[in-house]
């Protein structure tokens, strides 16, 4: 028997490509259906590895050939972290520095692609099913894996140390209002609270920075809307995961290659306006269509839900504000304010902690104008009293002792709450304290 011989790194690198290429000529001259390509490379990726006449050792042999099999069928060297349930973003930023949120944490991946031209084979593997494109004139594109997770690609020129890929993976489990409590993310009585909004035809704007779950906390808020109500979704990559059997989900399309017949949030808020809504919920507002959205709000359409990128519920008004001005009309600061504080109700606000632990921070009522200023009023809070030498935030979810104004407007519909809920003093949920 031959000695198991060495090879350099590129010498690998030459191999898989070999293997990979012999094997998707052998699937196209035989016409495999897609079903049944996985069993036949398994067949065969040993008799294309004789060929070579090479003798390696059996854990790096078996190593190859996964690599292959996932290059081929799955997304390469990537394929294990997506199957991983513990970890919920991957960041590629090149061929050799992986990274990955687990858990919360941001931490480097012993996961790295042979080259740029792996990762571009593998960008191009999860866009070209989709009929997309990503090269020199259009160096940057969205798209989302068959199981639903988020993915952007760029590429040089714009990626100036080699291709880019983000994930935001797709979670298969649906969260209920019992795991955030557990999780600590909201107390007992914010989710009675929260509840009670959502059944009265609030409406509700869920603020965050970006990775902080305003998605998540979105799926489970809209999960209190009635089941017999009709609920329009509206995003542009389709991550809502609706418990309710009435709901119509409609997605954003990119322009074709000439640049045209592009269908944008903004024109799905007004198509979905003639669609005979009980609720409308966009994934996230972050253009003109934030005029549309007040507007529906202000006129009939009670009980929409959202979400915005900002920091706090006071820069979440302010972000609406831009949002608003940029539909293009040329309306006054104080009638924007205006259409906001008699369109919004609340503001939940989503937070990362700087321990990853993702909690909700504020929620806070729009109580109307005072002059040329929107009025917040915090209805409950998270005060932060330290950090552990490991890095753990400490702090509590408590209520600010402060009823919201609109109580009146929640008994109408039939929801009267204890006045323990708003009551200030210990935490009286045990999960509230993390």
């Amino acid at each position: 028997m031959n000695a198991p011989q060495r090879l350099t790194g590129q010498d690998l690198i030459r191999l898989k490509k070999y293997l990979a290429d012999a094997l998707l000529r052998a699937l196209e001259t035989e016409g495999i259906e897609a079903s049944k390509r996985s069993a036949f490379i398994q067949q065969n990726i040993g008799k294309a590895f004789e060929s070579t006449q090479l003798s390696l050792p059996e854990d790096l042999k078996k190593d190859i050939f996964r690599q292959v099999f996932n290059d081929l069928l799955g997304y390469g060297p990537i394929q294990p972290l997506l199957d991983d349930p513990d970890i919920s973003e991957i960041m590629v930023n090149g061929p050799k520095r992986v990274f990955v949120e687990k858990k919360g944490q941001l931490v480097k991946s012993e996961t790295a692609f042979d080259d740029d031209d792996h990762v571009l084979r593998i960008i191009d593997r999860i866009i070209m099913p989709l009929g997309r494109h990503v090269d020199f004139d259009s160096p940057t594109v969205d798209a989302r894996l068959p199981d639903g997770s988020r993915v952007n690609a760029v590429v040089r020129p714009v990626a100036i140390d080699g291709p880019s890929i983000t994930i935001r993976k797709f979670s298969k489990d649906k969260l209920g209002v019992e795991d955030l409590i557990k999780f600590g993310s909201v107390t007992a009585h914010m989710a009675e609270f929260l509840g009670a909004c959502v059944k009265a035809r609030f409406n509700i704007i869920i603020s965050g920075g970006t990775g902080s779950g305003k998605t998540t906390l979105l799926n489970v808020v809209s999960g209190f809307i009635p089941e017999d109500e009709r609920i329009i979704t509206i995003e542009d990559a389709a991550e809502l995961q609706l418990q309710q059997e009435h709901v119509m989900r409609m997605e954003t399309k990119p322009a074709n290659t000439e640049g045209l017949n592009a269908v944008t949030i903004r024109d799905l808020v007004r198509n979905s306006l003639r669609m005979r809504p009980d609720r409308i919920v966009v994934g996230e507002v972050r253009g003109g269509e934030a005029l549309d959205m007040l507007q529906a709000m202000n006129t009939g359409h009670d009980g929409s839900l959202t979400t915005v990128h900002a920091n706090n519920p006071r820069d979440a008004i302010s972000r609406l504000e831009t949002l608003v001005l940029m539909a293009g009309m040329d309306l006054p600061l104080k009638v924007v304010r205006q259409q906001i504080s008699s369109a919004i109700d609340l503001i939940i606000q989503q937070t990362r902690l700087k321990d990853g632990k993702r909690k909700v921070t504020a929620i806070t009522e729009v109580a109307g104008m005072e002059g040329d200023v929107v009025v917040l009023t915090d209805i409950f809070k998270f005060s932060q009293t330290g950090v552990t030498e490991d890095g753990k935030v400490l702090g509590e979810l408590k209520p600010t002792g402060i009823r919201p104004i609109f109580t009146p407007r929640l008994e109408t519909a039939g929801y009267k709450l204890g006045a323990e809920i708003f009551m200030t003093g210990k935490s009286q949920d045990p999960h509230s304290r993390r």
